[in-house]
């Protein structure tokens, strides 16, 4: 499978590992740990690479024909990140439509093996030129159903779908 930015055959991983990030002495705060927007910029960091493997990346959106934008985020943080600590990034199709995206997101720390964080997120495709929602391109949606393909396999993560709130007794 080729991507439509590349000529490189890229394997659909089940589920999508992405490029290491190492945090930096800027994402830190005041506790001493990665200040809760970096996981932000990590997680975004890693739908980019889902996003250029589908085919609508950077050079897709540079090239005026559409992007895709984020509609709704679920962030858990579980465990602590320090600086200097090397963190990978899991992606999981959870489902598609024509339009939009549902997909899961683990960080682990790479070195040490734990769950650090989780992202749920719902994106849409838009077409750029009228800033409105537009179905993704043929070679995206058969690109998308590889992926479910493998995706759907695998177990649906505990965190996905929470509902934010006080439970009260």
């Amino acid at each position: 499978m080729t991507t439509q930015n590349s000529n490189v055959e890229l394997p659909i991983g089940s589920p999508l590992i992405c490029p290491t990030e190492t945090v930096i002495e800027d994402w830190i705060d005041y506790n001493g740990h990665l200040n809760m927007a970096y996981y932000h910029v990590i997680f975004d960091r890693s739908v980019d690479h889902f996003f250029d493997y589908l085919g609508v990346g950077s050079i897709y959106a540079r090239s005026g024909a559409g992007s895709c934008f984020s509609m709704e985020v679920h962030v858990n943080y579980l465990n602590e990140v320090a600086l200097n600590d090397e963190v990978e990034v899991r992606l999981q199709l959870l489902d598609f439509d024509s339009k939009r995206l549902h997909f899961f997101q683990e960080m682990y720390h790479k070195e040490q093996g734990y769950l650090a964080a989780t992202s749920e997120q719902l994106s849409l495709h838009v077409d750029m030129q009228t800033r409105k929602t537009a179905a993704f391109p043929d070679t995206v949606l058969a690109t998308l159903e590889n992926v479910m393909g493998k995706h759907k396999a695998l177990p649906t993560p505990p965190q996905v779908g929470r509902v934010i709130g006080i439970k009260r007794k």
